[in-house]
């Protein structure tokens, strides 16, 4: 079989698996992979916590990276009148804490689709590869995530502990994360049947939005209905919902797909100008049809787009977006019992930063102001860089919008309007991912089993652990 490398170009993810082969190898031979065996991890945790979670809920804040959280946390303390830093998001309560480490198999900074296979699946994978295990050959690769011999999903796992399913994004459901939850791609690219162009026809390639319609996930909300074809949708064996107002509608007894925007849902900051759900909407109206399964549900949601305002250096949207992230959070504990395990967690982080020496109280989208040393309080002028102008609290390392010594002046009126791109310091075209460690928050039964340093594929293998006891 040739491969046409000609066709494939316009999907740089799948180049790069090509690329870094030699550095990869089978998930039960890679070191990147965790040794431990099932056993060995069960009796490590068993002393932690002697209960087993009736239902999980796996919240992902995609590119929520520790600036991203300290950001929101101050942006949202300003809305409500502090000064910010005292707020506490809803996860900051929770009482297990980790860091975890997102590196792919054959990459130091990693993307979305390897790091939710590793939180999801439990297993570390390349970058841009979804649910397929690595491999030095390619053509391995290929097979696998065409119907060859595969490792079981999330979904896959909860259906045998006869678990309700739903998986929640305001990003496309064909996204990296979303499908991590069901699907099996060697490329994060091939959302659509119209994407299988770009690999052999004889292989029997299924695109991410076939496997969506045929998998056993009860409920799917978010983003996306372009990537489905007219066939793919009559094909769904329940009920289609295009707005708010009809998925509250939607009958209780059949599987849900509710596609709510032709591509990813509207950012927080725009969504009052249409009819889609909010993450916390989506959030609770899950749980609430998912409450009568007697033995429990297993639910994904993702806070799909503070990564897509992240990559266009918009922080007013990426903090709104982690609001309505805090939101949803806020609600699953307020409505969830005693034995749901919850887990808030990023995928990877951003380049994002904060920084300048600004006083206590400064407004998180303005300019610096430092500490006055006589009165304690807020300098009278603003900071101001070599070139005598004054500079944002919040910044990108790369990204388009580069501050230049002829840059514009900037003002307060400027930088704190919704549509303000943070300025960068590297040009690039688009913002990118940043590698170092993210945080994961954990309540409820089996929380103890999350704390510590580890390797995000330790995640998904703890949480097959639970569905399996």
């Amino acid at each position: 079989m040739t491969l046409n490398f000609a066709n494939m170009k316009r999907l740089s993810t799948l180049l790069l698996l090509s690329t870094a082969f030699s550095q990869t190898a089978c998930v039960a031979d890679s070191p990147e992979n965790t040794k431990l065996s099932d056993s060995q991890r069960i009796e490590m945790t068993k002393t932690e916590s002697d209960l087993t979670p009736k239902n999980i809920i796996v919240f992902i804040g995609d590119g929520m990276g520790i600036s991203t959280i300290t950001a929101g946390r101050i942006f949202i303390g300003q809305e409500k009148g502090q000064t910010g830093e005292e707020n506490q998001l809803s996860f900051d309560k929770f009482p297990q804490l980790a860091l975890i480490k997102t590196y792919n198999t054959n990459a130091q900074v990693p993307d979305s689709a390897g790091t939710a296979t590793a939180i999801l699946s439990g297993y570390k994978t390349n970058i841009g590869t979804v649910n397929v295990r690595p491999n030095k050959n390619l053509k391995n690769m290929l097979a696998e995530g065409c119907g060859g011999e595969t490792a079981a999903t999330l979904t896959d796992k909860a259906k045998a502990a006869n678990k309700s399913v739903g998986v929640i994004s305001t990003a496309r459901l064909t996204h990296a994360t979303p499908a991590a939850m069901y699907a099996h791609s060697v490329s994060r690219d091939i959302e659509a049947d119209k994407d299988l162009a770009i690999l052999p026809a004889d292989m029997g390639c299924a695109s991410i939005s076939a496997q969506l319609i045929s998998s056993d996930v009860d409920v799917a909300l978010g983003g996306g209905r372009k990537e489905f074809t007219d066939a793919q949708i009559a094909a769904w064996p329940g009920t289609i919902a295009s707005d708010a107002a009809q998925m509250t509608a939607a009958p209780q007894d059949q599987p849900l797909l509710g596609l709510f925007n032709r591509s990813h849902m509207s950012f927080e900051a725009d969504r009052a100008e249409t009819k889609e759900p909010s993450l916390a909407e989506m959030t609770t109206y899950t749980m609430d049809r998912f409450a009568s399964d007697p033995d429990g549900y297993v639910m994904m949601v993702e806070a799909g787009r503070i990564d897509h305002a992240h990559h266009g250096t918009n922080a007013y949207r990426a903090l709104k977006d982690v609001q309505a992230l805090d939101e949803a959070v806020a609600a699953a504990v307020a409505k969830a019992g005693d034995d749901t395990l919850i887990l808030v967690t990023a995928d990877h982080s951003h380049v994002f930063t904060m920084a300048g020496y600004p006083v206590r109280g400064n407004p998180i989208l303005g300019l610096v102001r430092g500490v006055d040393q006589e009165t304690g309080g807020a300098e009278t002028e603003y900071s101001l860089d070599q070139d005598g102008k004054p500079y944002t609290t919040l910044g990108y390392q790369n990204g388009p919008n580069i501050r230049e010594a002829d840059s514009d002046t900037l003002t307060d009126n400027i930088v704190q309007s919704p549509d303000f791109r943070q300025q960068t310091a590297v040009n690039l075209s688009g913002e990118t991912h940043a590698g170092e460690d993210v945080a994961l928050f954990a309540t409820g039964p089996g929380a103890h089993r999350f704390s510590g340093v580890m390797e995000q594929d330790e995640i998904g293998q703890r949480l097959g652990d639970l569905l399996g006891e």
